[in-house]
């Protein structure tokens, strides 16, 4: 190759990119990019498998597999051996960390899902099923959990296996868990997260050489935390009336604990959904608090969960969300159906974010 043909070539070549996400197109199955922003129509031939159809006349099947989310190497290379022998080597994750895999011809979706299935993942979550329930990511790398997440997923979908696998719901159900209710998580038909519910207790021996104390101090939302000395050394102190148990002071002041065994509870949450596609997004709200964080099971959080989603499949109508449903029936209705126990701490009556949260497609001035 001569220099004027490597100076060429140099010069066109796109310089890497250090930040952001790689360009996807390199991973798209060829015919998702010969047939990028021409399909046709789409449909379900069974749950758990989409069928794309192309005005060029292409089709493609994408056969969806729920996953563990928390992989390990065992895991993955497992299931890539399984896409590499029974698809076509293409395959994407979801929101919800399923596994989407692509294949172009229809004799290929059933050896694929049976190969699936005999090594454990389920085939489902499309249409009116209970999907993959989205997650933090607990204990393995969060500074703050009060619960493990995922721990809780596993253990609930073992419970909801033919939920997922099948398409009985009235609609959609998106469960979202939560470690803690401050640093990440989401709106869900149906939320599961941790609550605190004894402010932090604080080693003071350890405070003055770990934690930077005016960064704690600005942490807390509330202004509970300030300065103390304790025992001639410098240190800090709760306001215990002011405390809402977030937790916001442990990650940069981990001698300030706040999880505790016996009094950081779960707590479920109904109603939420980020969807506009028959009513506007809606806030999910608080049903049942102070439930024992027990793992590795949860039974306690399980059978609520249960318990809810039973009512709605019998008393929703075709197409309501869990928030259309409550909306028609009311929330006293909604108590008495689920048998759950109501306070009034459970449903939150805030209305400031109806002026301030643009919740809709509408333009407002």
């Amino acid at each position: 190759m001569s220099q004027a043909t490597q100076a060429a070539e140099k010069k066109t070549m796109r310089p890497p990119i250090e930040s952001g996400c790689p360009d996807g197109f390199q991973y798209l199955h060829p015919l998702m990019i010969k047939n990028f922003g021409n399909w046709k129509y789409h449909d379900r031939p069974r749950p758990g498998v989409l069928h794309h159809v192309a005005h060029s006349g292409d089709e493609i099947w994408t056969v969806r597999v729920g996953t563990t989310r928390q992989l390990d190497t065992y895991a993955l290379n497992l299931l890539c051996d399984i896409i590499d022998q029974y698809g076509e080597g293409y395959v994407r994750f979801t929101i919800r960390s399923n596994m989407e895999i692509m294949v172009s011809k229809w004799e290929k979706v059933e050896p694929l899902i049976k190969a699936l299935n005999d090594a454990g993942y389920p085939v489902g979550g499309t249409g009116n099923s209970v999907t993959m329930i989205s997650h933090t990511q607990g204990w393995l790398h969060c500074d703050i959990p009060g619960t493990d997440a995922a721990g809780v997923v596993k253990a609930l979908m073992d419970e909801l296996h033919e939920e997922f696998v099948t398409e009985d719901m009235p609609n959609r159900v998106h469960i979202t868990t939560s470690c803690c209710q401050i640093n990440c998580g989401g709106q869900g038909d149906i939320a599961i997260n941790i609550q605190h519910t004894k402010p932090p207790k604080i080693n003071h021996d350890l405070v003055a050489n770990v934690c930077e104390r005016p960064s704690v101090v600005a942490r807390c939302p509330v202004a509970a935390i300030r300065p103390a000395m304790v025992n001639g050394k410098p240190s800090l102190e709760v306001d215990e009336k002011k405390c809402i148990c977030c937790g916001a002071c442990f990650p940069p002041c981990p001698p300030m604990q706040i999880n505790d065994p016996e009094h950081s509870k779960l707590a479920i949450w109904v109603g939420g959904k980020n969807s506009n596609a028959r009513s506007k997004p809606t806030f999910h709200k608080l049903v049942a608090a102070g439930i024992p964080n027990n793992p590795p099971r949860w039974p306690e959080a399980a059978a609520i969960v249960k318990k809810i989603l039973r009512v709605y499949k019998q008393d929703a109508k075709d197409w309501e969300r869990m928030s259309d449903w409550v909306d028609r029936i009311g929330w006293p209705r909604f108590f008495e159906l689920t048998e759950l126990p109501f306070t009034k701490f459970h449903v939150d009556n805030w209305r400031g974010s109806r002026y301030t949260l643009n919740a809709s497609t509408h333009i407002r001035f």
